[in-house]
């Protein structure tokens, strides 16, 4: 597994030490959140000038919005500057209250994301669905209904996102999406705030021994939404990583 690192950044200050200091703390790459590439969506090129063309800098691409014809084609752009910049997948959280949300639905929006899916991976990138606390895909059997009429479409699996919705079994969601699981988000959780890797409730070991069961190969992304400084993010996480979960 390669381990990538994520998180947000106040200002183009703290963008550039997150771009200086990912490597060095021992991260094979960055998944960006929106706001770290959305001011060149529409111009590559001025990415690569403004921050180089490492293509570990994009080893994927987070974006939220929703799925009507606007944000579907905001969707379309940020595959294109994926396909530009190199990134491997586009990770997609679903804008939308989960309230309401009917079986029907869920497959409709699988249907509108295996379009785009499809497209993109003709441009070779994959999309991949970050499911979410109080988005449309929440619950356990929103997994099912949603992937059943999805292709082209893969699963990014967030830990204390599955936690916060009152997933308690992550091992057990794992092994029974594995077909679809593409890319791992490790986000510790506790008292409904998100925590340092180790500082939190979720049982991590488990977690890797069902990643080890399905023999996933994909990214390991550390999703750090604490309050933590980004020296703190870094450091920490990759010493838990190392120390406590045997991750080189």
């Amino acid at each position: 597994m390669k381990i990538a690192f994520s998180k947000p950044t106040p200002d183009l200050a703290g963008q550039r030490a997150l771009f200086e200091e990912f490597g060095p703390a021992g991260y094979a790459g960055l998944q960006l959140k929106g706001g770290q590439y959305a001011a060149h969506l529409a111009d590559p090129p001025a990415f690569a000038a403004a921050w180089g063309d490492d293509p570990a800098l994009t080893s994927a691409l987070i974006t939220m919005g929703t799925l009507d014809n606007d944000g579907v084609a905001r969707l379309r752009r940020t595959v294109a500057f994926a396909a530009a910049t190199g990134a491997e997948r586009v990770v997609f959280c679903h804008d939308h209250p989960r309230d309401g949300v009917t079986p029907a639905d869920l497959r409709s929006y699988a249907r509108t994301l295996s379009a785009v899916g499809r497209d993109a991976a003709e441009r070779g990138v994959a999309l991949s669905l970050h499911h979410h606390y109080q988005q449309p895909v929440m619950h356990y059997e929103d997994f099912g209904v949603f992937f059943s009429a999805a292709d082209h479409v893969g699963l990014t699996v967030d830990t204390a996102h599955l936690a916060k919705s009152g997933i308690a079994d992550i091992g057990g969601l794992i092994r029974d999406f594995a077909p679809v699981i593409d890319n791992l988000h490790l986000k510790d959780y506790a008292d409904g705030q998100w925590r340092l890797l180790g500082q939190g409730t979720l049982d991590f070991k488990a977690i890797l021994t069902a990643l080890d069961d399905i023999t996933y190969t994909g990214w390991l992304c550390v999703d750090e939404e604490s309050t933590a400084t980004l020296d703190e993010g870094l450091k920490v996480s990759r010493s838990y990583l190392r120390d406590h979960l045997g991750l080189p």
